[in-house]
């Protein structure tokens, strides 16, 4: 007879199950090796706007310079507002996953718009 999994280190929950080497807690999704210690996630990159302030999930920014969009003849205009943004390991550059009013879901490079405070 096996020995039963051990409950989630983050929720007690006693629902783990195994997937390969790891230990998974469909509760709260927690990840974590058979032992006692917990996976280590890999350092995330800081990504920071065109002036230099860190961004995060769920910020707002506005866009810096007009950027054409390929299939639309109007561009995003400089000023523009992007509310709750992500952050993404996109392709060629393209860091933040959002939406643009009047254009839909898209994907921009940090280096083209700055962080809204306060």
């Amino acid at each position: 007879m096996t020995d039963p999994l051990p409950p989630c280190p983050a929720c007690s929950s006693g629902y783990t199950y195994e997937l390969g080497a790891l230990l998974v807690c469909p509760e709260c999704g927690h990840e974590w090796e058979g032992g006692d210690e917990p996976v280590e996630e890999a350092p995330r990159t800081v990504v920071k706007d065109a002036v230099g302030n860190p961004l995060a999930d769920g910020d707002t920014v506005t866009v810096v310079t007009s950027l054409k969009v390929k299939g639309n003849p109007t561009p995003i205009k400089a000023g523009t507002k992007v509310r709750n943004i992500r952050l993404v390991d996109g392709v060629d550059g393209h860091d933040i996953d959002c939406k643009v009013d009047g254009f839909g879901a898209m994907q921009l490079k940090s280096s083209v718009v700055k962080k809204v405070t306060g």
